[in-house]
């Protein structure tokens, strides 16, 4: 019997339905989501995992002397953010040298300004759009590696290297008013064509973002932890005082009280832009909001149809927006404006956790993973995003295809949605927080 089928009889008994035929899919919004089934399904995507990982690992090669984590299929390069929820998946599979793998490679890059790239390949950093810099991710990897290796004496001769991209990213993306954090355009965000920000070069507005003031809170966060394992008290308090200023920021500006939710803003008339999108959900991932701020815009969009949730996860952007839709695109950009990412889905999951909504983070996890079970069990492979009414496998398109005629697929970060699952099944929560 194939996992599907196995599921659908698991599923039938357990609603009382033998007499129809019940797949993973079918039953999604009729399912008693219990710990069995949650259980089986962890297994599921285990074993599938397992198997599906290895796709990842690159052995070193060229300008990249570490072996180095790929978006298997296609993708042929080492991406910034990519690397970094890939590698954190290797660290809660007690394989933290991989995320460390991914900093020194990125480590290499960094140039006398401090800029790096979001982009590596063999033949060396990849410049795209002009100076596409990465996203806030190098300290907090930095951090992860070195937690998992139960080792920070490897960080020492890249420390002032590490405070010169916290340094660079300031210069060059920080509002000097605000003190909050902006992209060069959309495309470096990495939900590239968002609409809650410019995406189109020739568009020049630029906006205070919340999912970029949200990861480089983090990064500070990890900055000051690294400055205390590493006995730099005075730099410690530096980058934990950033952190603070930020997020009074974040919360100050860019929390519509009105609204219950974080917008973006745009720099040059300091008015919200409401375009309900993923950027609105990252601060719940960092734990910025409070408590009630968080629980409130969860209840109030992320869990409604008519906005983020669907019947195959959560959106990219609300069901609202005039611009929501479920194209199949992966040329010239990837489509944020709809389409269930399973990685946006991860974050959201933190948030969900952090803000104590575990019935609906049990519905989550199981509609995520009997998603990519499907998937995998259809093309042996995954997709990185899929139609959100319907759970059709998106991006790559059927017509992208290897040497043998196979469809070559995305394996990356939808990784990490085994390890919702593992936190729902065994209470192992990867929720990436920083000590």
């Amino acid at each position: 019997m194939t996992k599907k089928i196995i599921m659908g009889i698991v599923l039938s008994i357990l609603i009382g339905c033998n007499d129809e035929k019940t797949t993973s899919h079918t039953s999604l919004t009729k399912t008693k989501i219990t710990k069995a089934v949650l259980s089986e399904l962890y297994q599921d995507l285990y074993t599938d995992f397992e198997k599906q990982s290895k796709k990842v690992v690159q052995s070193p090669e060229g300008y990249l002397e570490y072996p180095y984590l790929i978006p298997a299929g296609f993708y042929k390069q080492m991406w910034d953010w990519d690397g970094f929820f890939m590698g954190s998946y290797f660290v809660s599979k007690g394989k933290p040298e991989y995320l460390k793998y991914w900093a020194l490679n990125l480590i290499k890059g960094i140039d006398e300004e401090g800029y790096v790239a979001g982009c590596a390949t063999t033949e060396g950093p990849r410049p795209i759009f002009g100076k596409f810099a990465m996203k806030p991710f190098l300290s907090q990897g930095v951090y992860f590696s070195s937690e998992g290796l139960n080792d920070f004496t490897w960080v020492k001769p890249h420390y002032e290297r590490l405070k010169k991209v916290l340094t660079y990213r300031e210069i060059t993306q920080q509002d000097e008013k605000t003190g909050l954090f902006y992209w060069d355009v959309a495309m470096q965000s990495g939900a590239d064509n968002n609409v809650a920000m410019n995406y189109f070069q020739q568009d020049t507005r630029s906006f205070l973002a919340p999912d970029a003031s949200a990861l480089q809170y983090k990064e500070y966060l990890a900055q000051a932890a690294i400055s205390k394992m590493l006995g730099k008290k005075k730099d410690a308090t530096i980058y934990t005082e950033k952190a603070e200023k930020l997020k009074k920021a974040i919360n100050d500006i860019l929390w519509s009280e009105e609204d219950q939710i974080y917008y973006t803003v745009d720099r040059e008339t300091g008015r919200f832009y409401k375009r309900i999108s993923y950027s609105s959900f990252v601060p719940l991932m960092a734990g910025i909001a409070s408590l009630t701020m968080g629980k409130s815009t969860i209840e109030k969009y992320l869990l409604q149809p008519e906005h983020m949730k669907a019947k195959y996860g959560l959106r990219s952007l609300s069901a609202s927006d005039p611009d929501y839709n479920n194209k199949n695109i992966i040329v010239p950009f990837s489509n944020w404006q709809g389409p269930v990412w399973p990685i946006a889905n991860y974050i959201y999951s933190i948030g969900l956790k952090k803000y104590g909504f575990n019935t609906e983070l049990e519905w989550l996890g199981y509609t995520m993973g009997s998603l990519l079970v499907d998937d995998i069990d259809t093309y042996d492979t995954m997709h990185e995003n899929y139609n959100a009414d319907t759970g059709e496998p998106l991006a790559p398109s059927d017509d992208h295809v290897d040497e043998n005629g196979k469809i070559v697929g995305f394996v990356s970060w939808n990784l990490c949605t085994e390890n919702i699952l593992n936190g729902l099944v065994n209470n192992k929560w990867m929720l990436l927080d920083i000590n």
